[in-house]
């Protein structure tokens, strides 16, 4: 018994050496196998890491119009995830931002690609290049060290001028994916060259038509500037560490053997896929982020648009605490996000730096205690050149692999900067459409009103304004006129009065094309004909020739032949010739809004309008802060020119300048006849009589009563 054990012991020793003296003859073949093995499983996991996964299905999603992460009406952020949507929004912004293989930014990617690999390279001959100065120290070899000492200083000039270089290239990306995105991103906000992109007015219809987008000035500005920042550093902290990966690992499985490497990434793959599945969503807080401070940016600008009503109406007290709501609500978001990174940063530094460090000392000790094959016994310098170069390469894969693992969070916070971005770009395209989300008034369910609102009317060009069952209805959808009809030819002044949300000024959007036409027809001047004077007009920055040929450059002007003389003339008309004198020239700069008074903005904008001289002119009050006899001199001038007046106003003095009068009651009802004005200033003058009249009514009453109080007395 004992010798069939002895027999059985030496089979067994016997095939497990010819097993080894087998393995021996084809490791070089399996060391092969497991480095492309290792290859192909690094950009594998990095794949799977990276590709789209399966959208969560949230409340948001299921509305209508939510599937392109859209906000819906109760404020939600557009959701945010590293998935199939982002890689969507991803694909169409990237064919924005590089629009070629031939374009600029193209160019940069290949310059960014072959200074990232020339990075590698110098890392790799760093990392040789370290263990053999520390080799030749430990040999006591002077002239050797002083060699690789020089070494050492010799590649610092290409290392330092690639990482230089690389951070140079990196920022340029950045600005030229900023640049392209936002020059698409104005051309559809404010119109490109093309008459029909500026007639779309998306800047004032994201604003005024729909809800998604309540602050696209943030959006445009910070948003994008920080979309691109993180698209340029992604590729960065993407493509390098994949790379170093790569071609750290397969030098240091040359020095210790593919099969401690083996182990090493079976022991790394497991820490890492628990690191991944705690990371927070710091794609989401990076989109909260971003719509929480446009919100605390909005309402500080609120504040400044209406400084001086706040300021009268004493409302200081109340604005502060409108703008510490949303700053505590940006801390308490901040917070929350500072804790969660701060305990991932434990768990994510414990696994990378010293849980991975410790498995990676292991590995580079293999050589220096167990003799593997095919390598010689060398002295105690080499065995300390191999385990600092090892350890350095260690170390550099670790890192890699770290901004690999970094890489996923990186990704995330992009998806976030792409959600907004996508937002906008998504929201001006359905504008472009006429499709607009905007929370509707209660009465907007009602069957009839909801089938006013689903309709759409069609608008015609003509040289008159003609209105043919057109319903008058407000972005909220709230139905102020069912059916509006009446016409005016050119030359004939329009009156339009009533109170106050009667539709006055919704007329005046209609027929500006910044409204849509929900039924009827629509029969007007192209929007270039049209020119709206309101009681506070607008002054942009520039020079006062600016403010009377405003949008126009002094080239336009000048190419229309006319001349500051001209102007000059133009504001005589207006009577206010002495402002160039008084304010230091045409060329002189100013906040003109702080510069002059209610009544000379007023002149000004008249002046503007004789200027441009369009076929129609729409004054919403804009003769309120002049005096009657200079507002009978601007309308006489205006008709002198065959400017056609479309006039609200509540002033008598101006009914005589009118040929037609368009009058809502306010209950949805309205009157369109002819201005017979003397015969309506008469009736307007005995109505006052007899309202004063009534005034005294219960003087008289009160003063009979006494009379008959004084009789009773008496008898």
């Amino acid at each position: 018994m004992a010798v069939l054990s002895t027999l059985r012991v030496e089979q067994l020793n016997k095939s497990l050496k010819n097993l080894s003296a087998s393995y021996l003859r084809h490791r070089p073949l399996v060391q092969r196998v497991l480095n492309i093995s290792f290859v192909l499983y690094v950009l594998g996991t990095t794949f799977r890491g990276l590709s789209s996964r399966p959208a969560k299905p949230s409340n948001s999603t299921s509305k209508k119009g939510k599937g392109k992460g859209k906000d819906d009406s109760s404020g939600r952020p557009p959701r945010v995830a590293v998935d199939a949507l982002f890689y969507q929004r991803l694909s169409r912004i990237l064919r924005i931002v590089i629009p070629g293989i031939k374009s600029k930014e193209a160019l940069l990617l290949v310059m960014h690609s072959s200074l990232l690999i020339l990075r590698t390279a110098i890392s790799l001959y760093v990392a040789a290049l370290d263990g053999k100065i520390v080799a030749s120290l430990v040999r006591a070899e002077p002239a050797q060290f002083a060699f690789n000492i020089l070494r050492w200083l010799l590649v610092a000039i290409p290392a330092t001028w690639t990482n230089s270089w690389l951070t140079f290239v990196q920022k340029k990306l950045a600005i030229a994916y900023r640049t392209r995105l936002t020059e698409v991103v104005l051309k559809e906000y404010l119109g490109g060259d093309e008459e029909e992109d500026k007639d779309r007015k998306v800047y004032y219809q994201l604003s005024n038509l729909d809800d998604r987008i309540k602050n696209p000035d943030q959006m445009i500005t910070h948003d994008i500037q920080r979309f691109s920042t993180h698209l340029a550093a992604i590729y960065s902290n993407l493509a390098k560490p994949v790379l170093d990966v790569i071609l750290y690992n397969y030098q240091l499985s040359q020095n210790v053997g593919a099969e401690g490497l083996l182990v090493l990434t079976i022991l790394v793959q497991s820490t890492a896929a628990l690191l991944r599945r705690v990371t927070p969503p710091f794609g989401a807080y990076a989109a909260m982020s971003a719509q929480l401070a446009g919100a605390l940016r909005h309402t500080h600008s609120r504040l400044a648009e209406f400084a001086e009503e706040i300021a009268f109406m004493g409302g200081e007290e109340t604005e502060k605490m409108l703008v510490e709501r949303d700053y505590a609500t940006v801390v308490l978001h901040e917070r929350k996000v500072l804790r969660r990174r701060w305990w991932f940063g434990c768990a994510e530094e414990g696994l990378v730096k010293w849980t991975w460090g410790a498995f990676g000392l292991v590995l580079c000790a293999i050589p220096v205690f167990f003799k593997l094959p095919g390598m010689e016994n060398v002295d105690l310098g080499g065995r300390t050149e191999g385990f600092v170069t090892n350890r350095r390469l260690l170390l550099s894969s670790s890192d890699a692999f770290g901004r690999v693992m970094y890489s996923y969070k990186d990704l995330s916070e992009l998806a976030g900067y792409t959600a907004r971005v996508s937002l906008l770009l998504d929201t001006m395209e359905d504008i472009k459409k006429g499709k607009f989300e905007k929370a509707l008034v209660s009465s907007a369910s009602i069957e009839e009103n909801a089938k006013i609102l689903q309709g759409r009317g069609e608008v015609m060009f003509s040289e008159n304004i003609e209105f043919e069952n057109v319903p008058i209805v407000t972005p909220n959808g709230d139905i102020l006129v069912r059916s509006l009809n009446f016409s005016i030819k050119h030359g004939q002044h329009l009156l339009i009065v009533g109170p106050n949300g009667c539709g006055k000024s919704s007329l005046f959007r209609i027929l500006g094309g910044l409204w849509p036409v929900y039924g009827g027809i629509v029969r007007k001047p192209p929007p270039s004909d049209f020119l709206l004077i309101p009681q506070r007009p607008y002054l942009s920055v520039g020079t006062l020739r600016d403010q009377v040929i405003y949008p126009h450059t002094k080239e336009d002007m000048q190419a229309r032949g006319i001349t500051d003389v001209d102007l000059l003339r133009i504001l005589a008309a207006v009577q206010m010739e002495n402002v160039v004198d008084r304010e230091g020239g045409w060329d002189v700069t100013r906040e003109w809004r702080d510069a002059l008074s209610g009544g000379d903005k007023q002149k000004i904008a008249w002046a503007r309008l004789f200027y441009h001289n369009p076929k129609y002119a729409i004054l919403d009050e804009a003769t309120s802060l002049v005096p009657p006899d200079m507002e009978g001199r601007m309308m006489d001038h205006a008709t002198e020119l065959g400017i056609t007046l479309l006039t609200v106003s509540h002033r008598p003095s101006l009914w005589k300048y009118h040929h037609m009068i368009l009058h809502y009651d306010g209950q949805g009802g309205y009157v369109f006849t002819k201005l017979d004005a003397e015969k309506r200033l008469a009736l307007q003058q005995e109505k006052q009589t007899l309202e004063n009249k009534l005034l005294d009514v219960p003087k008289w009453k009160a003063r009979l009563a006494e009379l008959k109080a004084i009789e009773a007395g008496l008898a």
